[in-house]
This record gives structure tokens, C-alpha cells and sequence, in this order.
């Protein structure tokens, strides 16, 4: 099994996919294929955790899927958290006796990306960009609503392009509650009607109403520069509640950094295997070549003990 763990700055998402039918069952064979997502949790990022702290909430959960940690075959992380990344190493290793694969600067991804500094990139806007590019084509904008909503471009020859980073709609309405001494904290949800007749209902539809044409007024101009046959989709936390009321949104993809984690993980496993199968063929091919010396390099070796 796989596990890929997407650490953002309020949740950090968990899941667990499983071996494809058909997939060789041992590292000789072939590539491993990983297709069926078998679980999946979402829980609150805690910087101030330690090691044992996320080892026991890890093997927890798995244990409440009824899964085992030594099942796990590989781990890849995707963290716009960098104080957690040591963290989490520390726990693949010492809990799941893994090194984990993180989403960092010469990791293989198999897309282009023209940021002016492509480092500056959080790692889980590569990921959905790849994963939204390989299950839905481009040109294509992913729209993630996380602690910030993100706007990621991807071309038709699968190049990131850049996008947009606006304050989600959490980090909005808890600007207003703390601000506004008077208007009480309420549920972020889609109301009945845009007129509200009361405190909650007028609150609620600023909120739902109010960041759906910050998104869809966005996405007008974006879709204006890339060509309107560009696909739009939404992923992370209130993707099926915003991108539905979107005019513009046509796909949902609740588990679209999962994917993309595991399409990376895959791509990464591949690589290192040709690597591993060049330097191999390279040693071989430097053993079986004969040299002036070897004879006498034999002769002056001590023997073995019997």
C-alpha cells in the first residue's frame, strides 16, 4: 500500500491507496500501480506535535480502518508547513520504517514550471496541477479551497503557468467576527436566499455569495487569457460547497492532491529504478572487462579464510 499526506496550514489530509489487480507484486518485476484509494482522513495540523504524538494519531486511524503500518510500501508528503517536515520523516521512519518521498525543489514531477521562481511554488500546487492534468487534459485551472484559495494554470502541453492566491473564505470571515464586535461567528454554508432576514442569513449569504463572485470574477478573466474551452475544477475542503454554485466550475475532485501525490510517487519510483538500472549495467559491464592487471591483482589479493 501507499500512503500520501498532503500537510496544509489548517488540515492535513491523509490517504491510503491500495495495488492495482494487475500490479507485479514485488520491486523486481515492474513498477508498482497504485489505483484504488482504500482510506482517507482529514485532520488539523498541529505544528507544536511531536514525533510520537503524530506516530500514535497515524497508527490510530489505521487501525480504526483496519489497515497495518507494515503494509506500507512507500510514502510520499506534500507540506507548505517546512517546521512539520523533520517532523514527519521522523515519524515515517520510526513508525512505519519508510523514507518518505517529499514534494520538493528536484523531485521528478514531469511538468514544466514557469515561475519566475519555481521554488516559490507550495508544493500542493504542483501536485494538483499534475494530477488535474493528467486525468482531465489541459489547458485547465484548479481552483483550491484551502486556508487560501488558490488558482493554479496548467497549459494544453502541460506547463504550470502561475495563477492567483486570494485569502480563503475562513480566513475572511474570521477577519470579520474579530473586527466586527457585534456579528456573532457563524456557519460557512450556502443559504436558502440572498436576502437574509436576520443577523445569520445576512452573514451567511455575504460570505457563500460574496467569495462565489470573487471566484467566478476571477476565473472570467483567467478563462479571457488561456481560451474558453479551458476545463475548470475545484478541490479542497469547501470545493463541493463553492465550486457547485460556480458558473464556471465543471468538476469537483474531492481527492485530486491524492492523485497527484500518488502520480508523482510513481513517476519518482520510476526514475530511481532506471537510475539504479544504468549504474548496475555500468558495474557489470567495468567487472566483465578484462584489464592488463587482473591477473596479477589476483595473485597479490589474500586469501579468503575457509
Amino acid at each position: 500500500m501507499l500512503l500520501v499526506v498532503d500537510v496544509g496550514n489548517t488540515n492535513t489530509v491523509l490517504g491510503v491507496f491500495a495495488r492495482a489487480e494487475n500490479s507485479p507484486t514485488t520491486a523486481d518485476d515492474a513498477t508498482p500501480h497504485y489505483d484504488r484509494l482504500v482510506a482517507n482522513w482529514r485532520v488539523a495540523t498541529r505544528q507544536g506535535s511531536t514525533v510520537d504524538e503524530y506516530g500514535v494519531l497515524f497508527r490510530n486511524l489505521f487501525s480504526m480502518a483496519s489497515l497495518e503500518a507494515s503494509e506500507i510500501q512507500g510514502i510520499v508528503i506534500s507540506s507548505v508547513v517546512p517546521p512539520l517536515d523533520p517532523v514527519l520523516r521522523q515519524v515515517c521512519e520510526r513508525y512505519f520504517n519508510s523514507k518518505p518521498l517529499l514534494i520538493e525543489p528536484g523531485v521528478k514531477t514531469g511538468m514544466p514550471v514557469h515561475y519566475d521562481n519555481p521554488a516559490e511554488v507550495g508544493a500542493d500546487r504542483i501536485v494538483n496541477a499534475v494530477a488535474a492534468f493528467e486525468k482531465y487534459g489541459g489547458p485547465c485551472v484548479i481552483v483550491d479551497f484551502g486556508t487560501a484559495t488558490t488558482f493554479d494554470c496548467v497549459s494544453s502541453k502541460g506547463e504550470y503557468l502561475g495563477g492567483v492566491i486570494c485569502p480563503g473564505v475562513g480566513i475572511s470571515a474570521d477577519a470579520l467576527f474579530q473586527r466586527a464586535a457585534r456579528l456573532p461567528r457563524v456557519e460557512i454554508r450556502k443559504p436558502a436566499r440572498v436576502i437574509g432576514t436576520n443577523t445569520v442569513g445576512s452573514l451567511q449569504s455575504g460570505l457563500y455569495y460574496g467569495y462565489l463572485g470573487l471566484v467566478d470574477g476571477i476565473l472570467e478573466l483567467l478563462l479571457a487569457e488561456l481560451g474558453k474551452e479551458t476545463q475548470v475544477l475545484a478541490t479542497g475542503g469547501l470545493g463541493s460547497m463553492i465550486g457547485t454554485g460556480s458558473k464556471y466550475i465543471k468538476n469537483v475532485d474531492e481527492f485530486l492532491t491524492l492523485e497527484g501525490l500518488r502520480i508523482i510517487w510513481e513517476r519518482n519510483v520510476v526514475a530511481r529504478q532506471g537510475l539504479v538500472t544504468k549504474s548496475s549495467s555500468s558495474i557489470s559491464s567495468k567487472a566483465a572487462a578484462p584489464t592488463k592487471n587482473s591477473s596479477a591483482m589476483r595473485s597479490a589479493s589474500p586469501r579468503s579464510p575457509r
